[in-house]
């Protein structure tokens, strides 16, 4: 098979076919859940307000009490984990390597009582903040199947 070679509009064929080839691809390219919540500072936005209702809201003093006195750096290493895992830089396996979770959470005492609180509480920062509803369940379907996986106490 020979390749047409023949100028249209000033471009060989082949290199007609590179260009549509990468447009087709940037069309059919899903923004990433980081883009549709809105980037970095809305995603931070969103994690701030998570680790205000942990503090602020009686209903979440389960998992409040699982945290240190500060909250300063357990808000920048979920900004940091959720930034990769939502599609965006990844924040924290640059610094701290593969997150695995499972492990870095058995130090903590997780049971559904626990991981019940911790999805109402992202869940009612989410509506705060304004993320889209079909992200938010989205987003809440993968935040469940993961907290699920965190349980490590009997009930």
């Amino acid at each position: 098979m020979t390749r047409d070679t023949s100028p249209k509009h000033g471009v060989p064929q082949h290199n007609r076919d590179a260009i549509i080839d990468r447009m087709t691809n940037e069309e059919i390219q899903q923004p990433s859940a980081f883009e549709l919540i809105g980037g970095a500072a809305k995603l931070r936005e969103m994690v701030d307000r998570f680790y205000d209702l942990m503090d602020l809201e009686p209903d979440f003093a389960g998992i409040r009490a699982l945290h240190p006195s500060s909250l300063d750096g357990s808000r920048d290493k979920l900004y940091w984990f959720l930034s990769g895992w939502t599609g965006g830089p990844n924040l924290y396996i640059e610094q701290f390597g593969h997150p695995r979770l499972r492990a870095r959470h058995l130090p903590y005492a997780i049971a559904s009582g626990e991981r019940d609180q911790w999805l109402r509480c992202m869940a009612s920062a989410m509506q705060e903040v304004g993320v889209d509803e079909a992200l938010k369940l989205r987003l809440m379907q993968s935040f469940s199947d993961t907290a699920d996986w965190m349980r490590n106490k009997p009930e």
